[in-house]
């Protein structure tokens, strides 16, 4: 089971192009979902890909997907007040 990169939500495999995430209603089979999305890597991806997907946010027809769990907690922003007291308890005031 993979996880939606927007929301989170548990996603079932099979993946298709017109999947979308049951929670928030975002594409599935997109870059950001893929246990080869790599960015910094040769257009983005693990995998040896003949022509960059220029939209990761969008489905695509990609040979190569495979649904993996890209969502991260830690992505979501944080308001500047919580930002600032994480930094001070880490670096003291």
């Amino acid at each position: 089971m993979g996880k939606c990169y927007f929301c989170g939500s548990g996603i079932e495999a099979p993946v298709y192009r017109s999947t979308v995430c049951p929670n928030c209603g975002r594409d599935v089979k997109i870059c950001l979902n893929c246990v080869f999305y790599s960015p910094g890597s040769h257009w983005d991806c693990r995998e040896t890909i003949p022509e960059p997907v220029k939209d990761k946010e969008r489905s695509n027809f990609c040979d190569y997907f495979r649904l993996g769990s890209n969502y991260r907690e830690d992505r979501r922003q944080k308001d500047p007040g919580e930002q600032r007291k994480a930094f001070d308890d880490l670096f003291g005031e």
